[in-house]
C-alpha cells in the first residue's frame, strides 16, 4: 500500500508561529514490485504467434543419385498446370499430345481452378475404383513461366492445401509445345 508521510514543520520551543509545511513523500515500491510481477506472469503465460508454413520436400540436385529408369506415371491421373504472365494458368489432362482433357485457359480461385481439381480428382477417384486398383489420386505438376509471379506460385500450392491434392510437383522444364501454348493464349 502507498503511504502518506508527513513530517512535524515546527520546533518544540515557543516563538513566532509558523503554519506548519507538510512534506508529501509516496512510497511507491510495492507498485513496481506489483508491476513488474504482472509483466513476468504475461509474458510466461501468453503463447507467442507461431508462423504457418507449407512442408515442402525438395529433391537434391545430384546427377548422381538419378535412377536410370524414371518412375512411370499414369497419364489418366496427370493434371499439369502452367503459370503464365498476368496471373494466366493454362491446364490441360493427360499428355500434351493426347489430352484427356484441355488445354484450357482458367482463372484462380473458387470458380477457376478449385473447381476444376475438385472436378478432375473425382474423375480420377472413380476411373481407379473402376480398373479395381487402389484409390489412387490425381498427379498435378504445376510449371511456373519465368513471367509468373511468386504469388501465382503460392496461390497454386494454397489451391492443392485447400482441394486435398497430396501428390503434386513443381517443374521448371517446359517443352516447346507447352512454350508455344502459354506465349499463344
Amino acid at each position: 500500500m502507498a503511504e502518506l508521510n508527513t513530517g512535524d514543520g515546527g520546533g518544540g520551543k515557543g516563538g513566532k508561529v509558523r503554519s506548519k509545511k507538510q512534506s508529501s513523500k509516496v512510497d511507491l515500491t510495492a507498485m513496481v514490485d506489483l508491476a513488474f510481477l504482472l509483466i513476468t506472469f504475461f509474458m510466461l503465460t501468453t503463447s507467442l504467434s507461431k508462423p504457418q508454413s507449407m512442408d515442402l520436400s525438395l529433391p537434391d540436385k545430384s546427377d548422381e543419385d538419378k535412377p536410370e529408369n524414371p518412375t512411370k506415371v499414369d497419364e489418366n491421373r496427370t493434371m499439369t498446370v502452367m503459370l503464365g504472365a498476368d496471373n494466366k494458368i493454362v491446364y490441360y489432362m493427360g499428355l500434351l499430345a493426347t489430352p484427356i482433357a484441355g488445354p484450357k485457359d482458367i482463372a484462380y480461385g473458387k470458380d477457376g481452378i478449385r473447381r476444376e481439381l475438385l472436378k478432375r480428382k473425382k474423375t480420377v477417384l472413380e476411373y481407379s475404383a473402376s480398373l479395381g486398383k487402389p484409390k489412387n489420386g490425381i498427379i498435378v505438376i504445376i510449371k511456373p513461366t519465368k513471367k509468373s509471379t511468386y504469388r501465382n506460385l503460392v496461390d497454386m500450392l494454397d489451391e492443392m492445401a485447400i482441394t486435398g491434392v497430396d501428390t503434386y510437383a513443381i517443374v521448371p522444364e517446359f517443352s516447346p509445345e507447352e512454350t508455344n501454348l502459354i506465349d499463344k493464349k
